[in-house]
């Protein structure tokens, strides 16, 4: 992966680096680094839509998808860089990643609309798994989130349901891809969780750098995996399956 796209690698780890200093001691980052602090984190997606759009030229409906997940998850990111000036952002930032999270959700259901009658042993796993903490983590964060049930409520089930539709592109797709965008959605799943659970039960030290740091992989992950992505013909799954 890092040998396929060894520079982008490197320039996305240079933002990932500067991204987790903030992180460590913000008050710190925004004396060094003044307002060029503000750029570091909208960063993490503007490097990775010009990375996709560079290598698709967004041509099909899966990488357009994706590129507007990416859009939206910056205007999260935007949204959440001001939470703490004013609350109202953070459910601007919780619509924003939504969106982002549902046209991820879309972009997957390609491939699965690809071969749906394909052996789904893998999405009955994965529908017990992401359901079961799905519900489990929601019904722990329950008591702690007053008006917040609702929209909390709704946004697990949407991340649930994109990693489940991740796990519906096995063998549809070329292995390669199928990993990235996999734990690239496993991933986000933790960083939400870890969100929610710092924001709503009990916020914890250094918060920012497990949420940050396993939000950019993820973001990473998910859009190496869409350029890296080739449908598979529907002769090699017959194969695969019998």
């Amino acid at each position: 992966m890092f040998k396929r796209h060894l520079q982008f690698s490197f320039a996305f780890f240079v933002v990932f680096f500067f991204q987790i200093l903030v992180e460590t001691d913000p008050k710190s980052a925004k004396l060094v680094l003044a307002d060029f602090h503000y750029i570091i984190k909208p960063l993490i997606t503007i490097s990775l839509m010009i990375f996709l759009g560079y290598h698709t030229q967004l041509r099909g409906r899966f990488a357009k998808r994706i590129f507007i997940g990416l859009v939206f998850g910056l205007a999260g990111d935007c949204f959440l860089m001001f939470n703490d000036v004013d609350s109202s952002f953070f459910m601007f930032g919780l619509i924003s990643f939504l969106i982002g999270h549902i046209a991820y959700i879309s972009a997957f259901y390609l491939d699965y609309k690809w071969y749906p009658s394909i052996e789904k042993k893998y999405t009955k796993i994965a529908l017990v798994v992401f359901g079961l903490f799905c519900l489990g983590f929601y019904l722990y964060l329950r008591p702690h989130l007053n008006e917040m049930k609702i929209p909390v409520l709704i946004y697990s089930f949407v991340i649930s349901f994109m990693a489940i539709m991740a796990v519906n592109r096995k063998g549809r797709v070329n292995t390669f891809s199928f990993n990235l965008i996999f734990w690239g959605a496993i991933l986000f799943l933790i960083s939400d969780s870890l969100l929610a659970f710092n924001k709503f039960v009990i916020p914890f030290e250094f918060a920012g750098i497990p949420i940050m740091a396993t939000y950019m992989a993820a973001q990473y992950l998910i859009t190496v995996g869409a350029v890296e992505r080739k449908l598979k013909k529907h002769s090699v799954i017959e194969t695969e399956s019998n």
